[in-house]
């Protein structure tokens, strides 16, 4: 019998949507004020949790683009029901028209992005005036405990170097850093709030094997041996965080960006 040898979108499809941004989508959308009847752009929008919560909202009298660089994403996300229009492309070169959209939304690709103000131009520039702007990035690694001392355990075990590696989606939680991106970009009165969600997966290993196999932050980067090290101190560093039946939850926020086109 012949094992499946599933890619990195597959798996953040399996595992990462329903343990930590499908609940999300809803979230971003409220905070974005989308309507039935709008028409909507998710850039960055991987696999579509985001992009599926906006359509559930807009309804056939509205309309969906889902945008993203990675076309692994997209190959999974084309495999969603619903009628929106799947587009591969780069957030910071849009391949859509001026003052198309009634919103546009993104949910934790910002802190990936080359270059974020010129994204968030891209962003303003496509949507219609009077539309809306919601960005949502993952708050500092601090603010989410579990989070924080996998961090910290991963420093301790492999160098901070590694430790560094994991807190790469974390990189924008800071309020500051995120109205000087939106002051480069043009966007002067946004307004940034910060929503709590949860973190949760079956149990410790997998959460470990999960951000062992995420090919943005720990993918490749630690050995069979090493891993093995680190389930089982896992074990010990997560384990405040396990609650029944062995599985493991924690406090995640996030950080959003709230614009609308004059």
């Amino acid at each position: 019998m012949t094992t499946e040898v599933r890619g990195p979108a597959e798996i953040y499809d399996t595992h990462f949507v329903p343990a930590l941004f499908a609940q999300w989508g809803p979230v971003v959308a409220a905070e974005a004020g989308v309507r039935k009847g709008d028409r909507v752009l998710d850039v960055a929008c991987g696999t579509g949790a985001l992009t599926l919560a906006a359509a559930k909202i807009t309804g056939p009298s509205g309309s969906v683009v889902g945008l993203d660089a990675n076309p692994d994403m997209l190959a999974v996300a084309r495999g969603k029901p619903g009628q929106i229009e799947w587009l591969e492309g780069k957030a910071e070169a849009l391949p859509l028209p001026d003052n198309g959209f009634d919103v546009v939304v993104s949910q934790f690709g910002f802190m990936f992005f080359e270059d974020k103000p010129k994204a968030l131009a891209e962003m303003m520039r496509v949507l219609r005036p009077g539309g809306r702007l919601a960005v949502a990035v993952c708050d500092a690694v601090e603010n989410s405990p579990g989070y924080g001392a996998f961090a910290l355990l991963l420093d301790q075990l492999f160098g901070k170097e590694v430790g560094d590696a994991f807190r790469a989606p974390f990189s924008l939680g800071n309020v500051g850093r995120l109205q000087e991106i939106c002051s480069e970009a043009g966007l002067m009165e946004a307004e940034i709030v910060q929503r709590n969600g949860k973190v949760r997966f079956r149990s410790i290993d997998a959460l470990v094997s999960t951000e062992r196999a995420c090919v943005w932050t720990l993918g490749g980067v630690l050995t069979d041996q090493q891993f093995e090290r680190l389930l089982m101190e896992s074990e010990t560093a997560l384990g405040p965080f396990v609650i029944d039946g062995g599985t493991i939850e924690f406090d995640m926020p996030s950080l959003i960006i709230k614009a609308w086109k004059s």
